[in-house]
């Protein structure tokens, strides 16, 4: 699908109209910029790397996500006019390992994109994210958002019930949106889901017998069986490639938050107290020229 749009100036853009998506009983807005109106931008002009490999064979079930990226160009450019594709694979890339945390943490932003960006476009340019300690976690916010704790725009939960959920929160419309795994294929010994959806379709394997591997082998003070060991990879690789045979909204839930207070949700002491000002993206809507080529204006540096 290729889709197309003029640029125009922020004024105009926000004269174009913002129309509101309810859910859950919350409104989340539109792009800012609108695809067709007020921006060029085509999409699908790049195959995602949906083939398989040992170290991604979840990436070609039928329902592994694809994100559609919008980014800027260089360090302080406009906007690309062309989307890239982000896979599983991607991410598995960049985290280091596959693991069924880095799956359910793009898996829970997918669900929680589809209300931030109803056109399917995610603009990384005005992204925050909190998520719990786990880097499988942190590392699938931080690649899919481009938030990061030196910018302030990256944080982790305050309270510890939430550690396997994450928050999505777009500045420049101020909606964020809780994001997590629905009852049936949450197994994280001892911690709640924290929203209420449950899923109606039975996994290969149980939660109940997943954590109750885990629990034997966190209690083998470090010194679990081999078959122990071999036996919870499997376990997660089924989990896994079990979830991505059936529709995203079926195994997870989003919830858009109102008066959301990004102060209330993240924990202060896992902060950076000076961040640093971001830079890439303060360009990103910046005029072009009147003609292609042109001298410089009187004053101005070429």
């Amino acid at each position: 699908m290729i889709t197309f749009a003029r640029r125009v100036s922020k004024p105009v853009m926000l004269a174009c109209g913002i129309f509101f998506l309810l859910v859950n009983g919350a409104a989340a807005a539109e792009p800012t910029y609108k695809v067709g109106e007020s921006i060029f931008i085509e999409t699908g002009v790049e195959a995602p790397d949906r083939k398989p490999t040992w170290y991604a064979s979840m990436v070609a079930k039928p329902y592994a996500p694809v994100f559609e990226m919008l980014a800027t160009q260089g360090t302080q450019g406009r906007y690309y006019p062309y989307t890239y594709p982000v896979t599983l694979k991607d991410l598995v890339r960049f985290h280091g390992h596959d693991c069924e945390g880095t799956t359910s943490a793009a898996n829970s932003a997918w669900v929680a994109f589809r209300i931030l960006f109803p056109d399917g476009i995610i603009d990384r340019s005005v992204l925050w994210g909190i998520t719990g300690e786990s880097p499988c976690w942190s590392d699938a916010v931080a690649f899919l958002t481009g938030a990061r704790l030196q910018y302030g725009n990256l944080g982790f939960f305050k309270d510890k019930r939430y550690s396997h959920a994450i928050i999505l929160y777009r500045e420049d419309t101020h909606v964020a949106v809780l994001a997590t795994w629905k009852e049936g294929i949450n197994n994280i010994p001892g911690e709640p889901v924290m929203l209420p959806g449950k899923i109606k379709w039975k996994p290969r394997v149980t939660m109940k017998e997943i954590e109750g591997l885990k629990a034997v082998v966190k209690k083998s003070g470090g010194k679990p069986t081999p078959y122990q060991v071999d036996l919870m990879r499997y376990q997660q690789w089924l989990h896994v490639n079990d979830i991505l045979e059936h529709p995203l909204e079926e195994s997870y839930q989003a919830k858009v938050i109102e008066n959301f207070k990004w102060d209330d949700w993240i924990d202060p002491a896992k902060t950076i107290s000076k961040p640093h000002q971001r830079s890439d993206t303060r360009l990103k809507d910046y005029p072009y020229r009147n003609k292609p080529i042109e001298s410089p204006a009187v004053g101005d540096k070429p």
